[in-house]
Formats: structure tokens, C-alpha cells, sequence
């Protein structure tokens, strides 16, 4: 059984997913969608899973590595999000689901491939969540799955953290952390064992995000998320200071225009041994 401590609720609504699609996607999740769609041999997949696909930024690098002819199921349990990425791949052949990755409604051994980037470190049950991916899983098939690496190896988001705590004069609290909570190796490795996988490659892979300015940037960090959440909570008037900190430091370290900082994430590919 996971014992672990559940996490909160994320949640992205109405104007909040389009901005995280326009905004944080390219800055952060675009690099990774590619390199994940790199990841699947298309010759193995027949039916393909995707748990926690968002606004669908690795959803379209998904089916267009995929052959037509493959099954592609995009799923995601915030209907809001989703809705962004429906409309956006409106005429893609995408099976669009709202699914619990705690509760796969899929029969045993009837899935090719599982991929969740990004999601996990959301899901209050992992080891449930791995053994679910592992049930649905055909013997020798994969699930690949991304998760931030720690925050300080995230350049834009470390120094936004720090520029926040600075003004506010204290340390935010852990569920701030929730993004970067899956950042260690070993603890990913003995979850997914305990959930049935044995053959398990855990890999850092580090990027470059990279937006046209560190004001852009600045905009991108400081409309949604539990860091905003808190600022908003302790000090309000505080939010126009803060941008003006951050842009400046983004500026200096990472460059004003354009602006490329560091991102680095753990790319986990975990295989259903083969029945003999």
C-alpha cells in the first residue's frame, strides 16, 4: 500500500489553462514533449495511454509520432485542461477520456504504452497509480513518465522562489515543493518495483527553456501556481515589486532577450516483464 502523504489538489481553470498552455508550455513542457515522443518505438503500439495530458503539448508529439492507425487515448482528470487541448487538436484522431490515474478503466494486459509527463508528482497514491499503468500494460510493454529534477537545477523557477521568499522575508511552505516532489531516483525506482516493475531506466535530461524576454518570462511565472497563490495570500500589493526583482535577475543571469535558463528533468522508462 502507498502510505505516503497525499497530495493536493491542482487545479487550472477557464483563462488559468489557456495560460498555462500559451505560457508555461513553451517555457517548460514543450522541450520535454519531444524528447518523450523520441522515446516510443511506433512499430510497438497499437493502443497508446496518455495520463495527465493537460492542454496536449505531448498529446500532438504523441500522435503524430504514432501511426494513424494506432489508438491514441489522451486523458487527464481536469476537464478544463483538457478542453484546451481538445480544441486545440480538434482534428486529430484522439480518444479524449476523464481518467484517475489511480483507477485505470482499462482491462488487464490491454495497453501498448503508458506515458505521463509530468503528472505523477499530483497523484496522492503513486505506487497505486505505477500498478494501475503496470495492470493495463501488455508483458513487455512501457510506461515513460517525466518529473522535475530538484528546483535548483530549474533556473527561472529557482530564482523566481528565491526573488518571493526575499520580499515576503520567509520561506514558503512545502506545497510550493509539490512540482519538484518526484525528483529523487531511487525513491521513483522503489516505488515502481513495488508496483511490479523490475526492468526500470531513470535517466536526467537536462533542457534549455527559452522565451523572446525575461519580461515574458517574468508574466509566465507570476499568473498561476502555489507560489502566486501565496503571494496573493501574504501580501498582494507585493506582486508588482516581485516582477520587477525577477526580470531583473532573469535579465543579468539568463539574458533580456532573449532569455534561455537551464530546466532539467528525470525521464523514467519502466517495462511489465515479459510472461514466460
Amino acid at each position: 500500500m502507498d502510505t505516503k502523504t497525499k497530495s493536493p489538489a491542482i487545479t487550472f481553470s477557464g483563462s488559468l489553462s489557456q495560460h498555462y498552455d500559451d505560457c508555461l508550455g513553451p517555457m517548460f513542457f514543450e522541450p520535454y514533449a519531444i524528447e518523450v515522443a523520441k522515446r516510443i518505438d511506433p512499430a510497438a503500439v497499437q493502443v497508446a495511454l496518455e495520463l495527465a495530458c493537460g492542454t496536449g503539448r505531448v498529446t500532438r508529439h504523441l500522435r503524430n509520432a504514432l501511426p494513424a492507425n494506432t489508438k491514441l487515448i489522451a486523458s487527464d482528470i481536469n476537464a478544463d485542461m483538457m478542453a484546451v487541448a481538445k480544441e486545440k487538436l480538434s482534428s486529430a484522431n484522439i480518444d479524449w477520456q476523464i481518467i484517475n490515474a489511480e483507477q485505470l478503466p482499462y482491462d488487464d494486459n490491454s495497453i501498448d504504452l503508458v506515458v505521463c509527463c509530468f503528472g505523477y508528482m499530483f497523484v496522492p497514491g503513486k505506487v497505486k497509480a505505477y500498478h494501475e499503468a503496470y495492470r493495463v500494460l501488455k508483458p513487455g510493454s512501457m510506461l515513460l513518465m517525466t518529473t522535475w529534477d530538484k528546483l535548483e537545477h530549474n533556473g527561472a523557477s529557482y530564482m523566481y522562489r528565491k526573488v518571493v521568499e526575499k520580499c515576503l522575508n520567509e520561506p514558503l511552505p512545502e506545497t510550493c515543493n509539490l512540482a519538484v516532489s518526484m525528483s529523487d531516483d531511487k525513491e521513483i525506482r522503489k516505488d515502481l518495483q513495488q508496483a511490479g516493475f523490475s526492468k526500470i531506466i531513470i535517466e536526467s535530461v537536462d533542457k534549455i527553456s527559452e522565451n523572446r524576454s525575461a519580461k515574458e518570462a517574468v508574466e509566465a511565472l507570476t499568473q498561476s501556481g502555489s507560489v502566486y497563490d501565496e503571494i496573493m495570500k501574504r501580501n498582494p500589493s507585493q506582486i508588482n515589486e516581485i516582477k520587477e526583482r525577477l526580470e531583473k535577475e532573469l535579465s543579468e543571469k539568463f539574458g533580456a532577450s532573449p532569455m534561455k535558463a537551464p530546466i532539467r528533468a528525470l525521464i523514467t522508462q519502466a517495462w511489465k516483464n515479459l510472461i514466460i
